[in-house]
């Protein structure tokens, strides 16, 4: 069988990508289309972690990484890492969930457009890592759109502030602990699953769950696993061929998704909230700029060494 030019592998890389951020754009209608027919927020989060288990131990059978889940089981230091992750990424979960059944996904979209920006102060504060003046412009553009988010709805965006926050940690850890994606979130996922299957049975016994009301309810809550695991596997695989500038610019298609669809859902757009995204839009627009600009430079520098003197 021919192997895939490199060109095709880096054509399937962007097309992973694209459709990673595109699916987690558009994961609020899931979760809205849920409300709808009676899913609360906490049963909406309990079969996300619940089926998400399924389907994260399908990739990792499909990946062949169940030694390394059983490593992680072994060594206790890992696992309290993996455990610390775990409330990062629940937490995220439910606040999200919370936020696009309540008419808040403008305020959830806010804090994926500051993630990014986020994760360059932490790479400065934990990893030394060096930010350019652009960097900087980025972040006070971010900055100003945070203090406008927040004289628009007459508190600070705690939403938007939590997601970014807790989604950069989760970041760190991940970045330190040594397991691979799909394991690590195979393990994260088991040690949710106890819980939302707690609160599943608890609805079904008092009678208050939606879930299994009708075939299709089951269904809405069967395609949380997929949507929860299938958008990781997908920024996993195209994370590890594409450069990290490309992915960067790629990963705005997702608040900008949502924002799309938080405006369709009729959450109130004011003028003072228009401005804060037009500034959070111009730091993420200085970002992306700054590292296309790093990566044809980088391209540059490599063409030059390559050349005879």
């Amino acid at each position: 069988m021919a192997t895939p030019s490199g060109s095709d592998a880096s054509r399937a890389a962007l097309l992973s990508a694209f459709a990673c951020y595109a699916l987690w754009g558009l994961m609020p209608l899931l979760f809205m289309g849920q409300a709808q027919v009676g899913f609360d927020s906490l049963e909406i989060l309990a079969h996300r972690c619940v089926w998400a288990v399924a389907v994260a131990a399908l990739l990792v059978w499909l990946a062949k990484q169940g030694g390394q889940v059983a490593a992680v089981f072994r060594n206790p230091r890992t696992l309290a890492w993996l455990a610390f992750s775990t409330v990062l990424i629940g937490l995220n979960w439910g606040i999200y969930v919370w936020a696009t059944t309540h008419g808040a996904t403008l305020e959830a979209s806010l804090g994926y457009y500051i993630n990014p920006l986020l994760n360059m102060v932490v790479g400065l504060w934990l990893f030394r890592e060096r930010i350019d003046h652009w960097g900087w412009v980025a972040i006070g553009l971010a900055a100003v759109g945070v203090a406008f988010q927040t004289a628009a709805l007459g508190r600070p965006p705690w939403i938007s502030i939590v997601l970014a926050l807790s989604f950069a940690t989760y970041g760190v850890i991940r970045k330190r602990v040594p397991v691979d994606a799909q394991a690590g979130l195979f393990v994260e996922c088991l040690l949710l699953a106890p819980l939302g299957l707690a609160w599943v049975f608890w609805l079904q016994s008092t009678g208050a769950g939606a879930a299994f009301d009708s075939p299709g309810n089951t269904l809405w809550a069967l395609a949380n696993g997929p949507a929860t695991v299938l958008p990781l596997a997908l920024f996993a695989w195209s994370a590890r061929r594409l450069p990290l500038s490309t992915i960067g610019f790629i990963q705005f298609l997702a608040p900008t998704l949502q924002f799309a669809v938080g405006v369709a859902a009729g959450e109130p757009l004011t003028a003072l909230r228009i401005a804060s995204f037009g500034f959070i839009w111009g730091g993420a627009g200085v970002f992306a700029a700054a590292a296309l600009h790093r990566r044809r430079a980088a391209r540059r520098a490599l063409k030059a060494a390559a050349e005879p003197v």
